[in-house]
């Protein structure tokens, strides 16, 4: 799997949990935050986008992360 794949998964769980979103709206050089997202949506597409991809990341690797393009970045070091 690449990384482009890795984005359009996450695109799908923040399309799915934040509201008046477009997908080619979401650049992934920006945080979820920036699109309304506050902490228990970023929990759930996180959540959701590891379950879909069948990885488990520890939260502790996760809280340097400061946008879309970086989550994908560290799923792709472990798929």
């Amino acid at each position: 799997m690449d990384k482009a794949k890795i984005i359009e998964v996450i695109k799908k769980h923040i399309l799915e949990n934040l509201e008046d979103l477009k997908e080619e709206d979401i650049d992934p050089k920006k945080s979820m935050k920036d699109y309304g997202a506050n902490s228990l949506d970023i929990i759930e597409v996180v959540s959701c986008s590891m379950r879909e991809l069948n990885i488990k990341i520890p939260r502790s690797e996760l809280t340097d992360i400061q946008n879309i393009d970086q989550l994908a970045d560290k799923f792709l070091q472990y798929v």
